[in-house]
């Protein structure tokens, strides 16, 4: 793999991460009215699991965004990608929770009190939120992303890819030694 595709590939997944960490902000603020609250395991504004997830989904979902399925006459593509992405995300949320109670003895979230849930580590409403959050990354953010790219300068985006990776990587490897700044659920 050559570096201009990996670079492409670690921008989208530090948008989708850097996305993700809105997202959960958000939900800190305006949904379970915690006030702000840094979501994620990281000091940075960036939660790598939803990097994943927005790469997963891209390289699941491009193709059929691109190809179209019809039912008829009528163009179903747009629901498949919400449907599939709700799976998808659901899975990983999953494992994540498991993976990260392994790791740490706990998830970072719980969805206890949600309608529809499963060990509070999965519920039907964060489902459809990740459903609709899948149809932004594949018909929204992934195309801006490429056109972003392909219009930037080629040494200021190489620069800012590297330097933000460097960020990245210090950030991932102080954070086994500095403990979680997750303080609850």
């Amino acid at each position: 793999m050559n570096f201009t595709k990996l670079r492409n590939i670690f921008l989208i997944f530090m948008a989708c991460s850097f996305l993700g960490w809105i997202y959960e902000v958000s939900v800190g603020i305006f949904e379970t009215h915690v006030g702000y609250v840094n979501r994620g395991f990281l000091f940075g504004p960036y939660l790598p699991i939803y990097g994943f997830g927005g790469l997963i989904l891209i390289m699941l979902l491009k193709r059929v965004r691109d190809k179209g399925i019809y039912i008829g006459r009528v163009n179903v593509s747009f629901i498949l990608v919400f449907l599939i992405t709700m799976f998808i995300t659901t899975v990983l949320e999953l494992l994540g929770s498991y993976f990260m109670e392994f790791l740490m003895g706990d998830w970072l979230w719980d969805y206890s009190n949600y309608f529809c849930n499963f060990e509070g580590r999965i519920a039907l409403w964060s489902s459809v939120k990740f459903g609709i959050g899948g149809l932004i990354i594949i018909y929204f953010i992934e195309p801006l992303i490429n056109i972003c790219i392909k219009k930037a300068n080629k040494r200021a985006i190489n620069v800012f890819s590297l330097i933000l990776a460097l960020i990245f990587l210090i950030d991932l490897s102080f954070r086994p030694f500095l403990g979680s700044n997750f303080l609850g659920k």
